[in-house]
């Protein structure tokens, strides 16, 4: 197979890392504008297989033929894009993958595209990151194993292996988009029906190995397609895994106003927008550097099996790779998008059309290829 992978970012070079290590890979494209940036990881990967395309993804003709180069594009570029990009790849005949994007309805954007999709012979899978992504997948397995799911509670969190205060934690992704998660409101459903809460609430305790007992609490986003794709059950609800003490101390930035988009002071007459004040002091002490990073994952699933209660559990703890520097929870995410691409590719996935991991990834087959590359999911 042929893959583009769109983007030059950690995790569009962490898919790239993985794609030249299978032998059904036959030719990978690595695009973006950051030509140098994805050069220099060309000449440190020394691969065969791979190729470096220079890509405006603003440039619709461009993008176009760029994406009609492979049999399925992994697209790692920002949410914004992905209609773009899945339009295109369906026009071309081009199965896609993307990370997802919860804000905008970029998601939704995506599955709108089924019918076009199904005509076209592609498949269209979205929000295959951690969360969305993963424990939607597992989700997804867990529910299949039961005659009939009553709850699925999801909890994931990307932590510092070794916390430092005050906060005691460092940023993997964007800053941004971590205030947005913790200051929207998160999605559930409570006694069978959708209401909102709101995120930093209903602190709870949870304990994992090697790292004793960690919070976690509601944080808006993680339930994504979930909603819709399990509209029966009594309770599905999505935390986010810190240590002890941080929803104190963010709830505190949010009560004061540190973290809205709106608010905004001036300086020297000029508006200054509060919360990128925040994100400009914040980001170089929250910045992962050099430090190791963990992903935390928790995953219960609970029904009837058998005319019996019954609850599927996973777990997991992946921790960052020394040997290649890559982080946790770019493991998680990169290769968790890449498994599923070449799932498409290898025909192993053969529904044509767009739809959420959950109703179209194997969990068992996804478990074994996710343990192949080091990232261990345990199911009790």
């Amino acid at each position: 197979m042929k893959v583009v992978v769109l983007g030059a970012g950690l995790m569009g070079k962490e898919v790239v890392r993985d794609l030249v290590k299978q032998d059904e890979v036959k030719k990978v494209y690595l695009a973006d504008r950051a030509i140098r940036q994805a050069e220099d990881f060309a000449e440190q990967l020394m691969s065969d297989k791979l190729d470096i395309l220079l890509l405006d993804a603003n440039n619709d003709v461009q993008l176009s033929d760029v994406i009609a180069l492979g049999d399925i594009v992994v697209n790692a570029l920002f949410y914004t894009f992905n209609e773009k990009v899945a339009r295109c790849a369906v026009e071309r005949g081009v199965h896609v993958v993307d990370l997802g994007g919860h804000i905008g309805g970029a998601t939704e954007k995506v599955l709108a595209l089924h019918e076009q999709a199904t005509a076209k012979g592609v498949t269209l899978i979205p929000d295959l990151g951690v969360a969305p992504g993963m424990i939607n997948i597992l989700a997804g397995y867990g529910a299949s194993k039961l005659d009939k799911t009553d709850a699925i509670k999801l909890y994931v969190g990307g932590v510092p292996v070794k916390p430092e205060p005050p906060l005691n934690y460092n940023v993997v992704f964007s800053l941004e988009g971590l205030f947005d998660h913790y200051t929207d409101p998160s999605r559930v459903i409570r006694q069978g029906q959708v209401v909102e809460l709101p995120s930093l609430s209903e602190v709870e305790a949870l304990a994992f190995d090697g790292y004793g007992t960690m919070e976690a609490f509601h944080t808006s986003g993680g339930t994504s397609t979930l909603l819709e794709s399990f509209p029966d059950v009594e309770t599905l609800e999505y935390k986010t895994i810190r240590y002890p003490g941080h929803a104190e101390k963010f709830q505190l930035f949010v009560d004061v106003g540190l973290l809205s988009r709106d608010s905004a002071i001036y300086v020297d007459g000029k508006p200054l927008r509060v919360r990128d004040v925040m994100m400009a002091h914040l980001s170089p002490q929250l910045r992962l550097g050099d430090k190791s990073d963990a992903v935390l994952l928790r995953v219960l699933v609970s029904g009837m099996k058998d005319g019996k209660a019954a609850t599927i559990t996973f777990n997991m703890i992946t921790e960052k790779d020394q040997s290649t520097n890559e982080t946790a929870m770019a493991r998680a995410t990169a290769n968790t998008i890449s498994a599923v691409a070449q799932m498409i590719g290898n025909g192993i996935i053969t529904k044509r059309g767009a739809y959420p991991p959950e109703k179209i990834v194997p969990g068992e087959l996804y478990i074994e290829e996710m343990k192949k590359r080091g990232v261990v999911i345990v199911a009790q």
